[in-house]
């Protein structure tokens, strides 16, 4: 039994353990592919880097064959978890309007064990990094980072009802993931620097513990099971998981049909652009003509904090007096010239900086995700945020694989193309939010639209 309706611990925890570790992961990679191209391990064992910036030197081709193996590497053990945790994101998230919440929670945690356990294991026995797609197969299986995100959203719409708070408590959430992940982002390089890789991996995994512990025995659960709902392992329960989906747009007005797929739409092209920029900062900072270590790369990550914090602050104040749509108008307009500016930075003081414009750009997405909340009825959030948690894995690992190519392919010529390339990207979600304004979209007509529904089916 449950004894706290507090999901906010289990989604910082989550996200320090997961965002300490995708730093750690990608320089461990980064090293095991830098001792195979220079027989060499001292990469990150001292107090500089040593990275090579003279182009005329022989070791700088061997440096950027390194930077393109990585980023290949990463391409393939993204693409190999992408269709389990597809189908789990879908089933787990929508699981949950009628069996719970907690199972999005508990499984992806579990996964996230198992990944972190994998790293360890190759570190500290020296295994082959083909282990490493193993655990990615079962990690995703289990669902992965969008099932846990969808998992805590659904909570967290279940239990605010006020539809003029909900975009506050979307944000408020989405600020503890970008607050553990920056605290996670400069902790990480302290932690490699002080431990090396072997123990670094543990901490991690002590979260990851520490957060399974704290889903089975303290938190609440917001859905009560009803002893007359199916079993979920019958051939009725099983199509319950995905008829909730379905009926989400079957059902539905034209209007509400509409106005879900240009918000969905808006939500994937700028996750798409916004998390493709952001994922290549760690490769970007660690190549010439930058060269960070690893402290300076955790610093880097920390700022982002900063994005996070003054993005809650603007969506808290924004609120009071705009409409949602200007809000994810502002945020966007953020992220691209924080992006335009990354791409031309050739310093150090320059790409601490860059953070400075992309301030807002963490606005859009809970903003969106709270604007497709407030369309559906109560029971069909789960429906909603387990569309979200499939498309946004979708979009999560096509965006990995996509600019990680793009990277490789560029960074002989210009490592910052695929920064402007997203910068591009970005005026297409900026231009359905500012269509759907064009043609009249009104957040009351929504408010209405679900009373009307929720008439419907009560005369029915």
């Amino acid at each position: 039994m449950g004894l706290l309706y507090l999901v906010e611990p289990v989604m910082a925890i989550y996200c320090f353990a997961s965002f300490a570790s995708y730093p750690l992961m990608q320089q461990y990679v980064y090293q095991r592919f830098w001792e195979d191209e220079f027989n060499s391990s001292v990469f990150y064992s001292d107090n500089i880097s040593h990275c090579e910036t003279n182009q005329s030197n022989p070791n700088y081709t061997h440096q950027k064959e390194v930077q393109k193996r990585a980023s290949a590497f990463y391409t393939t053990l993204d693409l190999s978890s992408l269709i389990p945790s597809l189908l789990m994101a879908l089933i787990l998230v929508s699981y949950g309007d009628q069996h719970g919440r907690k199972a999005s929670l508990l499984l992806p945690s579990l996964g996230a064990l198992l990944t972190i356990g994998a790293y360890c294991s190759a570190s500290f026995f020296d295994l082959p990094l083909e282990i490493l797609y193993v655990s990615a197969v079962f990690s995703g299986f289990l669902g992965g980072f969008a099932t846990f995100i969808g998992g805590c959203f659904s909570y967290i719409a279940d239990i605010a009802k006020d539809m003029q708070k909900k975009n506050i408590r979307i944000a408020f959430i989405d600020m503890v993931l970008g607050v553990s992940s920056g605290v996670a982002g400069i902790t990480s390089g302290y932690i490699l620097r002080a431990l090396g890789f072997k123990w670094s991996f543990m901490l991690p995994a002590l979260l990851h513990i520490l957060n399974i512990l704290y889903i089975l025995f303290i938190l609440e659960e917001t859905v009560k099971r009803s002893e007359f709902q199916q079993n979920v392992m019958s051939k009725e329960g099983f199509k319950e998981l995905f008829s909730g989906v379905f009926l989400l747009f079957k059902h539905a007005s034209c209007k509400k049909r509409v106005a879900i797929s240009m918000l969905m739409f808006a939500f994937m092209s700028y996750l798409f652009s916004n998390f493709g920029a952001v994922s290549l900062f760690t490769l970007y900072e660690l190549d010439s003509p930058l060269c960070w270590d690893p402290v300076r790369v955790g610093w880097g990550s920390a700022l982002s904090t900063l994005c996070f914090v003054i993005s809650f602050i603007g969506v808290f104040l924004f609120t009071r007096c705009l409409k949602d749509a200007y809000i994810v108008l502002i945020g966007i307009a953020s992220c691209i010239g924080g992006i335009t500016m990354a791409a031309f930075a050739t310093t150090t003081v320059t790409m601490m900086l860059v953070r400075l414009p992309l301030v807002f750009s963490a606005m859009p997405l809970p903003v969106l995700r709270s604007m497709m909340s407030k369309v559906v009825l109560e029971n069909e959030q789960g429906a909603l945020f387990a569309c979200i948690a499939c498309l946004e894995s979708l979009t999560g690992s096509l965006t990995i694989a996509f600019f990680n190519s793009i990277y490789g392919a560029t960074v002989l010529w210009f490592p910052g193309f695929s920064f402007l390339l997203s910068a591009i990207i970005s005026l297409v979600p900026f231009g359905v939010v500012w269509l759907l304004l064009c043609i009249g979209y009104q957040e009351r007509d929504h408010v209405l639209l679900i009373n009307e529904e929720s008439s419907t089916e009560a005369e029915s």
